[in-house]
C-alpha cells in the first residue's frame, strides 16, 4: 500500500496509457466459464507475459465483473474508479507505474474470483483513506456504510501513532473487521498478492520480510477462507523469495515435463472422457497442473517425479449425485486406488470446501488423482468466501427483519477473535496469532445437546472446555470422551463426542499443570491470565495436603515400613467385634484388606501368639496357606466399630483433597493415614485408612466421597499381592 506510494514526477498522466498495469495475461477471453487466476499467476511466474495497451483503465475489472454478475449495476464502480484515480494523481509506485494501477489490479483479482460490486467499489478505494486526503466519512456520504467499513477495515494504522507495534495493531483492526464482514479479508489477500506480484523492485531484505508475514499470516487466513486461487499463488511467489533455489529446481522440473511427448495426464483424461461419454454422464475433464509448492511437497515425499505427479485430473459436473455417478463410473471401469478415496462432499471442510477425491492407476504403475466436484464447488473452492458474493445481504424470500446473519463466521474466526481481546500486548497477540495460523486442520467434535465445537487438530479437552465455557471452564473437572471418562489431557479425534463434567463451585480455580495440555491461544490465555491474576492461589500439590492436613488433622501419607511383611503385619488390633477360636491371642485386621463385615474372613497365627484376619479373597491367604500356615478360625461379633481402606480415584483440581476429606469426616469417619500418589495424565489416586463407628457407615461414606467434585469413583482397596522373595 503506502510503502509503494511515492511523488510523481509525472504528474497528470492518465493511467489509461499505462501498459501492463492489471494483470500478467495477455488476450483475454469474452467469456469466462471458469477462474482463470491459476492460469495467470503460473503464467507471472514462469516468464513475463505480453502486455497490451487499455483503452479504457476500467474495462478488463468491468469485463471480468459481468462475466460472473450480468446484471450489476456499473455505476458504483465507475464512480469509485474517478475518485480513487483523482486522489492518488501524481503518485507513483516504486515500479514506476501511476499508483491507481495497484487498485486497478487488485479490483481486476477480486472480479475475476466473481466478488460483488460492494467489494470492488471497496477495492478501487482501499488505498484513499490511507494514501490521500478523501476521508472515511466522504467515503461514507458517495458510497454508503458498507464500502467505508471495508474501506476502514483495511486501512493501516499509522507508525507514527503505533511505532512497532503497528504491523500488529494492524492486524488486530482487520481481523476485528473480518469478524464482522469477511469482505475485508478478501480486499486484503488480493491486495497482498498484487504487492507480492511485483515485489521484485523492493531491497531483498524488505522482499524478505514481507514474504514471512505473508507465509505465516496470510496464506494461512486465505486457506482458512478457502480462497485457494489467491492461496497457491501467494504460496509460489513467497516459495520464490524466501527458497529461490529449491524454487528454480522446481520450476525447472516443470518446465522439463512440459516439454514431455507423453502427457499420463492427457492420456487419463481422454479414457475418463469415454467412460463418462458411454455412461451418458455430462461432464467436463480438465487437467489441473500442481502449482510450484505442490510439485515441491510431492518431490519430496517420492524422490524422483513422473509425469501424473505434476496435476491432477477434474471433473466438472451439474448436480451432487453427478458426482457419485462419476465415481462409481470410474472405479467401475477403471482401476482405482481405494485408499486415496476422501468424500468431502459429505464432510466438507471447515473452509466450505467440497469434493471428491480419489485415484486411478495406470497399466505403466503411475497413479493420477482425480477430483470430481460440481461446477458450483469448482468456484466455492477457488475463490471460498469470495464466492458467497454478499454473504450478509437478505434472500428474497426471507423478512427483512434487520438482523445480520453471518454464513461465513466459522469456529477458527470466532475464537480468533474471543482470544484477541485477552491479548492486550502487541508482541504477545502476533506471536500468538503466528502460532494459532500455524494449525492448519480443524477438526469438529460434538456435544451431548447436538451442538459442535470446531478445534484445530490436536486439540485436548482442556481446549474443547475453554471454547465452550471460557473462563466458566476454570471449573471443568473432568470429561468423557464417547461416553468413557477421560482426562482433560484427552487429544480430541475429528467426530468425538465431548461431555465436559463441570464442578460446583464458583470460585474454582484451573491448575497450573492445564497450560501443557492447552493447545488453543484462547485456553492458555485465559488460564495464563488467571494463574497471573492469583499467585498466592496457584499453589503446588504438596501445599494443597498441608492445608488439608491443617484443616482435618489428617496426616497426608502414611507408608508402611518396607520391611513389613504377612509375618509382621502393620495391623492394628481388632475391636471386639472379630471373634478367635485361639483363647487369648489378640486379635489384628490386616492391613493389606481391611476387611469389615460382612466380608468372609479368616484368621492365621502370627509371631507373639496374634492372630491376624484378613478377607479370604486376600493374596497373602493362599501364601500362608502354601507356607503351612494353619488357619484359625474367626468370626464377625456384635456390630462395632470397623476400619476400612478406601481408594478415590479423581482428575486433577486445587482444594480437592481438602474437599475430600471434609466430606469423609461429617460422615463420621476417621482417618487413620492417608496416601496420595503423584498426578498422572491429570488423574490422581487417593488411598485412606479410615474407623467407622459400625459397617453401616461405609456405604454412606462412599457416597458421600463420590459427591465431591472431581471424584469419579470410590472402591475398596483390593488386596495387594506382595511379592514373592527371590532365590539363590
Amino acid at each position: 500500500m503506502s510503502a509503494e506510494a511515492t511523488n510523481s514526477v509525472t504528474p497528470g498522466q492518465m493511467p489509461g496509457a499505462v501498459s501492463g498495469a492489471v494483470t500478467p495475461t495477455a488476450t483475454r477471453r469474452k467469456a469466462r466459464p471458469r477462474i482463470d487466476l491459476r492460469r495467470l499467476g503460473r503464467a507471472a511466474l514462469l516468464g513475463p507475459a505480453a502486455r497490451g495497451r487499455l483503452p479504457d483503465a476500467i474495462s478488463h475489472v468491468v469485463e471480468a465483473h459481468r462475466a460472473h454478475h450480468p446484471e450489476a449495476d456499473l455505476e458504483p464502480l465507475r464512480h469509485a474508479y474517478v475518485l480513487a484515480e483523482s486522489s492518488h494523481r501524481g503518485q507513483m509506485r516504486k515500479s514506476g507505474e501511476p499508483y491507481i494501477t495497484h487498485p486497478l489490479a487488485v479490483t481486476l483479482i477480486l472480479a475475476e474470483l466473481g466478488a460483488e460490486t460492494t467489494t470492488l467499489t471497496a477495492s478501487l478505494l482501499h488505498d484513499t483513506v490511507e494514501d490521500t486526503d478523501v476521508t472515511l466519512e466522504q467515503v461514507r456520504d458517495q458510497f454508503g456504510e458498507e464500502v467505508r467499513y471495508l474501506v476502514d477495515g483495511v486501512t493501516k494504522l499509522e507508525k507514527v501513532d503505533y511505532g512497532a507495534a503497528a504491523e500488529p495493531e494492524t492486524f488486530r483492526k482487520m481481523l476485528v473487521a473480518t469478524g464482522n464482514d469477511v469482505r475485508v479479508m478478501s480486499i486484503k489477500l488480493a491486495d497482498r498478492l498484487h504487492n507480492m506480484r511485483t515485489l521484485g523492485v523492493m531491497r531483498p531484505e524488505k522482499q524478505e520480510r514481507i514474504a514471512k508475514v505473508t507465509r505465516d499470516v496470510l496464506i494461512p487466513l486465505a486457506e482458512r477462507l478457502g480462497v485457494q486461487a489467491l492461496k497457491t499463488e501467494l504460496e509460489d511467489l513467497v516459495f520464490a523469495i524466501l527458497h529461490p533455489e529449491e524454487y528454480a529446481h522446481t520450476r525447472e522440473l516443470i518446465v522439463r515435463n512440459a516439454a514431455r511427448a507423453d502427457d499420463p495426464l492427457a492420456e487419463v483424461a481422454d479414457e475418463v472422457r469415454g467412460v463418462l461419454r458411454e455412461a451418458d454422464i455430462t461432464a467436463e475433464v480438465l487437467i489441473r497442473p500442481r502449482h510450484f509448492v505442490s510439485v515441491h511437497r510431492v518431490s519430496r515425499k517420492r524422490g524422483r517425479l513422473r509425469g501424473s505427479d505434476f496435476g491432477r485430473v477434474l471433473v466438472l459436473v451439474n448436480e451432487d449425485a453427478d458426482c457419485y455417478a462419476v465415481l462409481g463410473e470410474l472405479h467401475t471401469c477403471m482401476k482405482p486406488v481405494v485408499s486415496e478415496f476422501k468424500d468431502f462432499i459429505a464432510v466438507p471442510k471447515f473452509n466450505l470446501y467440497q469434493s471428491l477425491h480419489t485415484a486411478v492407476a495406470r497399466e505403466d504403475g503411475q497413479v493420477v488423482e482425480v477430483l470430481i466436484r460440481t461446477h458450483q464447488m469448482h468456484k466455492v473452492a477457488e475463490a471460498g468466501v469470495v464466492a458467497l458474493g454478499n454473504p450478509y445481504a437478505p434472500a428474497p424470500d426471507d423478512p427483512a427483519d434487520g438482523e445480520r446473519v453471518d454464513p461465513t463466521r466459522p469456529g477458527w474466526l470466532s475464537r480468533l477473535l474471543d482470544w484477541q481481546e485477552a491479548a492486550p500486548d502487541p508482541d504477545h497477540f502476533w506471536s500468538t496469532l503466528r502460532e494459532d495460523l500455524a494449525q492448519d486442520r480443524e477438526i469438529t467434535v460434538f456435544r451431548p445437546d447436538g451442538g459442535t465445537l470446531g478445534l484445530p487438530e490436536g486439540a485436548t479437552c482442556v481446549d474443547a472446555a475453554y471454547a465452550q465455557y471460557g473462563e466458566d471452564a476454570h471449573a471443568c473437572i473432568g470429561a468423557r470422551v464417547n461416553g468413557r471418562l477421560a482426562t482433560l489431557s484427552t487429544v480430541l479425534k475429528d467426530g468425538d463426542t465431548v461431555q465436559l463434567l463441570m464442578g460446583q463451585d464458583p470460585a474454582s480455580e484451573p491448575s497450573r499443570e492445564w497450560l501443557e495440555h492447552a493447545h488453543t491461544p484462547g485456553a492458555r490465555i485465559a488460564i495464563q491470565r488467571w494463574l497471573t491474576a492469583h499467585p498466592a492461589q496457584a499453589e503446588s500439590q504438596e501445599s494443597e495436603a498441608r492445608v488439608a492436613e491443617n484443616r482435618t488433622g489428617v496426616r497426608p501419607a502414611d507408608v508402611p515400613e518396607p520391611d513389613a511383611t504377612p509375618e509382621q503385619p502393620a495391623d492394628r488390633a481388632a475391636p471386639g467385634n472379630v471373634l478367635a477360636d485361639l483363647p487369648g491371642a489378640t486379635v489384628r485386621l490386616a492391613r493389606c484388606c481391611t476387611p469389615v463385615p460382612p466380608d468372609e474372613i479368616t484368621g492365621f497365627a502370627v509371631r507373639g501368639g496374634a492372630v491376624t484376619v484378613h478377607r479370604v479373597e486376600c493374596a497373602a491367604v493362599a501364601r500362608m496357606k502354601d507356607g503351612g500356615r494353619a488357619e484359625v478360625g474367626v468370626r464377625w461379633g456384635e456390630a462395632a466399630e470397623c476400619r476400612v481402606t478406601l481408594v478415590a480415584e479423581s482428575f486433577v483440581r486445587p482444594h480437592l483433597l481438602a474437599d475430600l476429606t471434609e466430606a469423609m469426616a461429617s460422615e463420621g469417619a476417621e482417618i487413620v493415614s492417608a496416601t496420595v500418589e503423584p498426578p498422572t495424565q491429570q488423574q490422581v489416586r487417593h488411598t485412606y485408612t479410615v474407623q467407622l463407628p459400625d459397617a453401616g457407615h461405609l456405604p454412606g461414606l462412599m457416597r458421600a466421597m463420590r459427591d465431591v467434585a472431581g471424584v469419579y469413583d470410590v472402591s475398596r482397596a483390593q488386596p495387594q499381592p506382595q511379592p514373592q522373595p527371590q532365590g539363590d
